[in-house]
């Protein structure tokens, strides 16, 4: 089996509004409309010579058309070889640019997307899904969590509480740290909404890198987080920041969670040895594909360090395959099933039309996923020709 042609398309859905940062980040009102302008995604198409095409997804959360250059610019390094070669093939691709200082950021995304569509190629040439290639159904089901509760008007957080509890969920991810020097009064909002949700329901905090700046202010939000009996307290910093976040794992019992904004073994073996972190959540679109992503999952294994996958506002195919990789790892803790768009008036057709996501049952906050060959999904392509990025 040969690979004979590889396609990278960029997908792009303009915002009609322009909307404020619905998470926490550094100077928002400055960035937002570049960063929450669009949904976006990048899909990369591989085609064997018997006829199997496998499909994969760059992250993108700025320029598609970037990552779908860097596909094609290392499309001569794919062609004729042997698509199930996974290894080999990274590692190629990972020497193109080792030594020019790009192996990370676009790079690597660009790799995510051409590395996950091999594995579904693989899967489906061999009439498997993905997850028996990776060492077969470790878990069963999967537990998951609603994401993301966004700090609102507490009567409107009842009703999604409540709606989260009705579709089945047990356990919910709460975002904060939109207002670093008001971390008071979103706790407030924190402590209502515990009151609501009641003790049976698993709560975690995402602050998406939102008090980077001031390492005091993190340990004073975790104190009080544990207070309220959160399981976990997410990206409380700045993604590099392995002494803060070792400080704050020496000083705080509750979990500390990271990793969605990183991209390799390398960076995560740095936190691991350090003890900077309980759970990791690295993309699959993000750190180089599921070659990359599993070696990360089976080193924090090593370290005890539990795997609880980012999918954000991805599209459903990335979704998708986190799934495989959840099924199959041993250090497996929960799943993030995305339920809320970045935008609640335009919602997001990469997440919810591309294509379904492959679960079998949803019961009792867990997924059972289906047994279908390579990752499970068929591609609309009415989606991918109508959002298509010239």
């Amino acid at each position: 089996m040969k690979i004979i042609d590889v396609e990278a398309v960029a997908l792009e859905v303009p915002m009609k509004e322009r909307i404020a940062a619905p998470i926490s980040m550094p100077r928002a009102a400055d960035v937002e409309q570049v960063v929450f302008g669009a949904y976006r995604s990048t899909l990369v198409f591989i085609t064997t010579d018997d006829g199997v095409t496998g499909v994969g997804e760059c992250m993108t959360r700025l320029s598609g058309t970037a990552l779908r250059d860097i596909v094609h610019y290392v499309k001569p390094i794919l062609i004729g070889r042997d698509p199930r070669d996974v290894e080999l093939i990274w590692d190629i691709l990972w020497a193109v640019m080792m030594n020019r200082g790009h192996v990370m950021g676009f790079y690597q995304e660009a790799m995510a997307g051409i590395d996950c569509a091999l594995w579904d190629v693989w899967g489906k040439s061999a009439g498997v899904p993905v997850w028996r290639l990776l060492g077969g159904k470790t878990n069963p089901k999967l537990w998951a969590y609603a994401s993301s509760l966004r700090l609102r008007a507490i009567e409107v957080l009842r009703d999604e509480i409540d709606r989260h509890k009705d579709a089945g969920f047990n356990a919910m991810k709460i975002k904060i740290g939109k207002d670093p020097m008001n971390w008071r009064e979103e706790l407030k909002t924190v402590e209502a909404i515990r009151k609501h949700a009641g003790d049976d329901i698993t709560l975690m905090a995402d602050v998406n890198c939102g008090y980077s700046h001031d390492l005091k202010t993190a340990l004073e939000v975790g104190r009080a987080l544990q207070e309220y009996n959160l399981y976990w307290y997410e990206e409380p910093l700045a993604p590099d920041d392995i002494d803060g976040y070792a400080y704050l794992r020496d000083h705080l019992d509750i979990r500390i969670a990271t990793g969605e904004a990183d991209f390799n073994k390398n960076s995560f073996a740095r936190f691991f040895k350090r003890d900077a972190m309980d759970i990791c959540q690295p993309d699959a679109a993000r750190t180089a594909g599921i070659t990359e992503t599993r070696k990360i999952v089976d080193m924090a294994n090593a370290f005890r360090v539990l795997y609880a996958p980012h999918t954000g506002s991805s599209s459903a195919l990335i979704m998708s395959v986190s799934l495989h990789l959840a099924t199959y790892a041993p250090n497996f803790l929960i799943y993030e099933y995305m339920q809320s768009d970045w935008n609640k008036t335009e919602r997001n057709p990469l997440r919810w039309d591309l294509c379904e996501i492959p679960i079998k049952e949803f019961k009792d906050s867990h997924i059972v996923i289906e047994d279908k060959p390579g990752f499970g999904v068929e591609i609309n392509m009415e989606v991918v020709e109508k959002y298509r990025l010239p």
